[in-house]
């Protein structure tokens, strides 16, 4: 079995000025990462429910339940080095509105594929601050078990 390694920052005032950032270690290659971060099937196998087109200049929709919904603008969608979305729109709560999530891809040090996340403004000022980062420090493990093992744990589908 796998060890997921996953590794969290936020500290006010660092170097990156706070944002959620967190790095993961992959045994699969760049390209089943990017495919991991790109296609509505595996977002909702490892995050939550997903539609529309992971491919830069798209849409995702992302849906918790019947209560609401994140909208992302598709930024950059470069296979194997980067994919980076914008929030146009987060239902019931608007934190994330204007907020840049950042999947930077590269080769491991070891072999297999290192991911630097960063999630920009996503600082411990926002209110939602320590919800999200306890759903990233679940979800971004949850993409290393599904791309590694093909088994994630996503949130069910209508739950929260």
């Amino acid at each position: 079995m796998t060890t997921i390694d996953v590794v969290t920052s936020a500290a006010p005032g660092d170097q990156l000025g706070g944002d959620y950032t967190a790095t993961a270690l992959f045994e699969s290659p760049a390209d089943a990462v990017f495919d991991a971060l790109t296609t509505p099937a595996s977002l909702t196998g490892w995050w939550m429910g997903a539609s529309g087109s992971g491919l830069e200049g798209g849409a995702l929709t992302f849906r918790w339940g019947a209560e609401g919904a994140l909208v992302m603008r598709v930024d950059a969608a470069q296979r194997a080095k980067l994919v980076e979305w914008t929030a146009l729109a987060s239902e019931p709560l608007d934190d994330w509105v204007g907020t840049t999530v950042r999947f930077e891809i590269s080769p491991g040090e070891t072999g297999g594929t290192r991911l630097d996340f960063r999630h920009v403004g996503l600082t411990p000022q926002l209110e939602c601050f320590d919800m999200c980062k306890q759903g990233w420090d679940q979800y971004l493990p949850s993409l290393v078990g599904y791309v590694d093992r093909g088994q994630g744990s996503p949130l069910p589908a209508g739950g929260r």
